[in-house]
């Protein structure tokens, strides 16, 4: 009953992307939705592509592990960054009209660095995409109790997502989120409330959590050294998921720039409060599962949930469980194989082959959908064994020190040059490798930091000193001769 169930879920889900797939004429409808999405579908795709694998697996593990202090980069740092969006990003990119956040960072700085950004923010994908399927294989390895792989799964998922992604765009992003996120609530929900039934209420789970030192939030006893890390951790998806095109095409799909202002704040504030749910209910897992939960602790925490749900919950709430669990996965998945593909085809085939026609370009759009799913499903494949927390969190980091800097200073500081974003992309990424490939450097300061600051560097000294230069040569010193 339960994988019949599954499988007309997702069949259902492919209908309704290609569905939407009916909306699209041309590349306006597939990378924006025509700018036409209404306050709470925004709010709703903001929420659900956020809301991923790594919410219902892989921040929980972190959690009953290290307590809050470890899920500071998400759902901390990742809601902060969608209150941000809105509050600081939203209004003035909205009202540039454009398709791609690559297409501002040629407005504002030249081709050389829309190229530059446009490959960083691409690759950062891979990560990120890749925990998604990888936690596709995993779930449909639990639903068959073991018939069909981990390896398996992750390309029977990624072929689901495809097909809808490839045809409908943000359209079908867009309308199977918004299904998906109904369905991660109720499910979610429904789930800690028998969970805290079985636990003993939820007062005993609550308890426990304190007990156990789980809502330790900050550094206890710790020096600067321990801070820094701690700083630079919050700040990984805070501010290294802002440049980002996913983000980005939810905001410019808005049908007005109050929408696109408010849809993410909302959505952020939504994410942070549901990102808890997941967590209580882990724990009481640990609190009704006894030493099976110990067991699976030291062995893979992700599986954690899941076996909760398959062992010690009925039929109607596991149906509730996996539906919820693919639905968060899969609106992550959709949005992320969407935004890379868009921002190559916009941003650098464009300057390879210029004078491309809209169908040209819609067709090479959907070409790159595919390609990069490929590129995605044997990154996944590979990294098996990398924990789906430390995929999506690591991949942060790049856009963090390479692409931030030159949106953040470029729509607020007004001396900003470009000069001054290719020196912070530069010193940002070589400082951030140098650190990376250096252990003694990177466990004596945090590497995403390391570069964050060397891009704030670059950025100043690239755009000040070529005007100071410029000033000190116009200018003519007189001097006046001392009497005597």
């Amino acid at each position: 009953m339960l994988l019949t169930f599954i499988a007309f879920y997702l069949l259902v889900s492919i209908g309704i992307g290609l569905y939407a797939a009916t909306r699209v004429h041309n590349t306006a409808d597939y990378a924006v939705a025509g700018r036409s999405l209404p306050l709470p579908v925004v709010i709703a795709t903001t929420f659900a592509t956020w809301f991923g694998s790594e919410t219902v697996l892989g921040v929980p593990a972190r959690f009953i592990d290290g307590g809050l202090g470890a899920v500071v980069e998400d759902p901390f740092g990742a809601s902060m960054c969608l209150v941000l969006v809105g509050l600081f990003f939203a209004y003035r990119l909205y009202q540039k009209n454009l398709i791609t956040l690559g297409d501002y960072y040629r407005q504002r700085f030249g081709r050389t660095l829309e190229v530059l950004c446009s490959a960083i923010i691409i690759f950062s994908y891979l990560g990120w995409v890749a925990a998604q399927i990888t936690a596709l294989g995993l779930v449909f390895n639990l639903l068959t109790q073991g018939a069909v792989s981990v390896t398996a799964g992750t390309v029977l998922g990624t072929a689901i997502v495809l097909v809808y992604t490839l045809y409908g765009g943000m359209w079908s992003v867009a309308l199977t989120d918004f299904v998906q996120m109904i369905v991660i609530v109720a499910g979610l929900l429904a789930i800690a409330w028998f969970a805290a039934d079985l636990a003993g209420g939820t007062g005993r789970v609550v308890e426990f959590a304190a007990r156990e030192g789980r809502f330790s939030l900050f550094p206890k006893d710790a020096g600067l050294k321990e801070w820094t890390f701690f700083g630079a951790a919050a700040i990984t998806m805070m501010l290294g998921s802002i440049p980002q095109q996913d983000v980005f095409q939810r905001v410019m799909s808005s049908n007005s720039a109050s929408t696109a202002r408010r849809g993410p704040v909302i959505g952020g504030v939504l994410y942070l409060l549901f990102a808890f749910v997941p967590m209580f209910v882990v724990a009481a897992a640990v609190l009704v599962m006894g030493d099976s939960a110990t067991a699976l602790l030291k062995d893979d925490p992700q599986k954690l949930l899941p076996t909760l749900v398959m062992e010690r919950m009925p039929i109607g709430l596991q149906v509730a469980f996996f539906g919820a669990l693919l639905s968060a996965i899969m609106s992550t998945a959709s949005a992320t194989l969407l935004a890379p593909s868009t921002t190559f085809v916009e941003n650098i085939l464009r300057n390879m082959r210029p004078g491309m026609s809209d169908a040209l370009t819609l067709k090479a759009m959907r070409i790159s959908v595919f390609v990069f799913t490929l590129c995605v499903l044997a990154y996944a494949i590979s990294a098996q064994g990398t924990s789906i927390y430390d995929m999506v969190s690591g991949a942060y980091q790049v856009p963090l020190v390479g692409a931030f800097v030159p949106l953040a200073f470029g729509l607020y500081w007004h001396r900003a040059t470009s000069q001054g974003a290719l020196l912070a992309v530069a010193l940002g990424m070589g400082v951030w490798l140098l650190f990376a490939a250096s252990p003694a450097l990177n466990q004596a300061f945090p590497q995403q930091l390391a570069g964050l600051l060397a891009a704030i560097a670059g950025m100043l000294v690239g755009s000040l000193v070529p005007q100071f230069l410029r000033d000190q040569k116009g200018h003519v010193v007189h001097y006046t001769a001392t009497p005597g």
